[in-house]
């Protein structure tokens, strides 16, 4: 993980994220730009999302963690 000009925390936070993912998340960080994530959510069993896949890109801006994360969800043009 190139980490060049990153805070300690996004670091620790993004080495947790590899290493303990949430059920049903996967996000894994660009190797271009370790502020943007490529992030897929399976819809929960049970529910209206049940077999839906939704991706999106997250962003840490440099105020992060001060400012929210910037979520962008593709059009399906894009995807």
């Amino acid at each position: 993980m190139a980490n060049s000009n990153l805070p300690r925390r996004i670091i620790k936070e993004t080495q947790r994220l590899l290493s303990e993912p949430a059920p049903g998340i996967s996000a894994s960080p660009s190797e271009d730009n370790m502020r943007y994530f490529n992030v897929m959510i399976l819809g929960p069993t049970q529910s209206p999302y049940e077999g839906g896949v939704f991706k999106l890109e997250l962003f840490l801006p440099e105020e992060y963690p001060m400012a929210a994360p910037k979520v962008l969800f593709p059009s399906l043009e894009e995807m």
